[in-house]
């Protein structure tokens, strides 16, 4: 009886040590913030220098070999335990700082798009690369590291308790980096996460994604002399086209929201030679993943067709699959608060000369690019939106919110060359600055009153159910050579 009681007392007097780390005077609180800000503010230009250095490597999936390497040079140098080479990718990383809970981590990223060469000039005019930051990435990996800093600078002054993790996460654009960081764990301690995303405009992301499942479709036939003897040949070449043709078919009757895209990859290397060898690459996506699943199955079918049909023969390469993204309203509500108290971005004269004169590169109807000054009101929309994110996965496994903010032209689609030349200019690196404050205000939050991480706890688990997380491309392991 004496032991139990002792036990109660010292539990009770631990969870109440817990709770009353957890919970910080306002006043506290403002001034944490207020001193963050104003560091991030003095280190901008050394934050700029790794973004733009980073853009100049535009290095692809599993490929960013010195981009990887700068982020981690930058958080080893500022304190933090650094482990690379993560869940059996060498581009990936773990930065940790601190100990206790609780455990907030910090995604970043920083893989470029192939086929985006581009200068920050507001004209089209190629780098001489094979790759651009068409989507930002070099952004988002630099502000999530400044953020995560400002919060080791609080720990480290023991003016908050806990533990800061940064993650390395490569190869979002297709290669489902975070998958397999999913698969091996990482997260299975860590109370939230979060991340955020370069864009048009300013908000917080409460609209779900499409699941994805991609894959490389490989035919093998015989190769012959296309004018001299073309029925000695199988041409693996037809395969791919027939198959492109009956998947296009197909999407008369598929559900409407389905998104089927692809690319010959590899159609033979001369017109008098029957291609003994050709490859196209697919993504299907649906904003269920069941669907996603299912439609995926009828794509393969087809390639088998194709095969029969032209005797050739056919095998498959999953390359990457990721959940939609589930939404946490309560953490998004609490980011929105820290994102309209930093603002939007505002333009200086050149700026707003360098906006006009790339938005008149625009086939479309634009905003005005006032609307970077902006924070878009937080709106709850469950549907899916266009685009994938192996996000989608860490958002399964643990509470999850994150934001977007202007560091393109107002207008500007990502995946475009018009991102890229953004993204070379101080236009971005403001946008860049809006994340790291939010980021590291919210995170502060998050440290600082227990109330935000239990609450945040239950709708996670209200919103996921009984569904046990399965990775969309099964027990693959990283292909880290499909950019190849």
């Amino acid at each position: 009886m004496r032991k139990s009681f002792l036990f109660i007392i010292l539990f009770t007097t631990n969870y109440l040590s817990y709770a009353q780390k957890l919970v910080v005077s306002n006043d506290n609180i403002i001034s944490f913030k207020q001193s963050a800000n104003k560091a991030l503010e003095s280190k901008q230009t050394e934050y700029k220098k790794i973004a733009m250095q980073i853009w100049d490597n535009a290095e692809v999936g599993f490929k960013e070999i010195k981009s990887s390497a700068l982020l981690q040079q930058t958080l080893q140098a500022a304190g933090f335990e650094v482990k690379a080479g993560i869940a059996g990718m060498p581009t990936a990383f773990e930065a940790t700082y601190g100990s206790g809970q609780p455990v907030i981590a910090i995604l970043a990223e920083y893989d470029a798009l192939p086929g985006f060469s581009q200068t920050n000039s507001p004209e089209k005019e190629s780098a001489g690369k094979i790759a651009g930051q068409a989507c930002g990435h070099h952004l988002f990996g630099t502000a999530s590291v400044a953020a995560g800093i400002e919060i080791k600078n609080l720990i480290a002054q023991h003016k908050i308790s806990g533990t800061i993790k940064i993650f390395g996460c490569p190869a979002e654009e297709g290669g489902s980096g975070k998958v397999y960081l999913t698969g091996a764990g990482v997260f299975n301690n860590v109370d939230l996460v979060l991340h955020w995303h370069p864009a048009d405009n300013n908000g917080v992301t409460m609209t779900s994604s499409l699941a994805n499942k991609s894959a490389k479709f490989r035919f093998y036939g015989l190769s012959a002399h296309a004018a001299a003897s073309p029925e000695r040949g199988r041409s693996a070449l037809d395969a791919v086209e027939a198959m492109d043709n009956m998947v296009n078919m197909m999407r008369e009757h598929v559900p409407q929201e389905t998104r089927i895209h692809y690319v010959i990859t590899n159609g033979g290397k001369a017109p008098n030679v029957v291609p003994d060898f050709a490859e196209v690459y697919y993504y299907v996506r649906h904003p269920k993943k069941d669907d996603v699943i299912s439609i995926f199955e009828r794509v393969v079918k087809a390639a088998q067709g194709a095969a029969l049909g032209t005797e050739t023969k056919m095998e498959y390469e999953i390359i990457g699959g990721v959940h939609d993204l589930l939404l946490n309203r309560s953490l998004a509500e609490l980011m929105q608060k820290n994102l309209e108290q930093v603002g939007g971005v505002t333009y200086t004269k050149e700026e707003i000369e360098f906006a006009k004169k790339i938005a008149s590169s625009f086939t479309f109807k634009y905003p005005n690019y006032s609307e970077a000054e902006k924070v878009k009101p937080l709106t709850m929309n469950r549907d899916a939106g266009g685009g994938s994110t192996d996000v989608g996965d860490v958002s399964y496994t643990v509470p999850t919110v994150g934001l977007r903010t202007a560091t393109w032209v107002p207008g500007t689609p990502a995946h475009s060359w018009q991102a890229v030349a953004s993204g070379g200019t101080d236009i971005a690196i403001k946008g860049m600055m809006v994340a790291a404050k939010t980021l590291s205000m919210t995170a502060i939050d998050l440290f600082t009153n227990s109330k935000y991480i239990d609450i945040a706890k239950e709708e996670f688990i209200k919103a996921k159910g009984d569904y046990k997380y399965a990775p969309l491309l099964g027990d693959r392991k990283p292909a880290l050579n499909y950019r190849d």
